[in-house]
């Protein structure tokens, strides 16, 4: 296998993996956890959503987190939404990147975003050419890109068409979330394969969940075909409140050692980005999961008795 010699990692911890705790996570803590990964070297930071508050209550202070985060030269903070009024508090919060997000199967996205695929994407239409108007990169997501708790295994060529479509109205990358954690490597480089064709692959993420174990290895494949960005979540935060059963995003700590252990460049230090880890674990009072977090923070302890 040949691998990039070079990867991108988005941490997505702060508003993916925070979006579904049940406390409501004070903003001081948002707010640290974002300068700590920020301070560990991750180029992108996903800071929060500019969504309603009845609908996602934990990102009601959404406006506040980006006023009080202190910016550090070099990192992006990434913020999701879902409409012309999001996009509108986005630019109010001095946002400089936006993240829209469809899906690949018409049960998935009726059940998130309350309409079908086409009215996403021509939701998503006047949000990105204002964006992009105003100077804000824009980035896509597209959600059950290998299985749906709905309607099972997807077709790639869907995938590959929800895809096109929003790198047309601007994306300058579009992430592939296998939001269910249902893939396996020959699966998720099936997608990939077909995306690639309507999609540059150097315009290409991965965004896995790690339901089935698998989120490692579909990394892999999804590098052995060219992808270098990856998104991630800090200690494995989150889950999908539409997709039951499906855990959290793929931990940082060890998609970052694996590519250390690769030799893959990626710019992040593992020890900040663990104590990131353990900082938020301890905040929220919830288990570790990532495996290389708590193995570190074992040896730690064990270094520090």
């Amino acid at each position: 296998m040949k691998y990039p010699a070079a990867v991108r990692l988005v941490e997505v911890g702060p508003r993916d993996g925070l979006q579904n705790e049940a406390a409501m996570v004070p903003t001081d803590v948002k707010v640290e956890l974002i300068e700590r990964l920020a301070d560990a070297g991750l180029p992108a930071v996903e800071a929060t959503s500019f969504v309603s508050p009845k609908w996602v209550p934990q990102m009601g202070d959404a406006a506040e987190v980006m006023a009080r985060i202190r910016r550090k030269p070099g990192v992006s903070y990434p913020v999701l939404v879902p409409n012309m009024k999001g996009l509108e508090a986005a630019i109010a919060a001095r946002a400089e990147e936006v993240a829209v997000f469809a899906a690949a199967t018409e049960s998935f996205s009726r059940k998130n975003i309350n309409c079908s695929i086409d009215e996403s994407i021509d939701r998503f239409a006047p949000v990105c050419e204002t964006a992009l108007a105003k100077g804000l990169r824009v980035r896509g997501y597209v959600s059950v890109v290998v299985g749906c708790p709905y309607e099972g295994d997807v077709d790639p060529q869907a995938v590959a068409h929800v895809a096109k479509r929003l790198f047309d109205l601007g994306c300058y990358e579009v992430s592939l979330g296998d939001t269910t954690g249902m893939g396996t490597p020959a699966r998720t480089q099936r997608m990939i394969e077909a995306v690639a064709r309507q999609v540059p692959v150097e315009k290409l993420g991965g965004h896995f969940h790690d339901t089935f174990g698998q989120a490692l290895g579909n990394i892999l494949a999804s590098m052995d075909l060219g992808v270098a960005t990856f998104d991630c979540s800090v200690a494995g935060l989150g889950g999908c409140p539409y997709s039951p059963g499906a855990t959290g995003n793929v931990a940082t700590e060890d998609v970052l050692y694996l590519l250390d252990g690769l030799g893959v460049k990626t710019g992040v230090d593992m020890t900040k980005l663990a104590q990131a880890g353990e900082f938020i674990c301890q905040a929220i009072d919830r288990p570790n999961a990532s495996r290389a977090g708590r193995a570190l923070a074992a040896r730690a302890r064990r270094q520090a008795a």
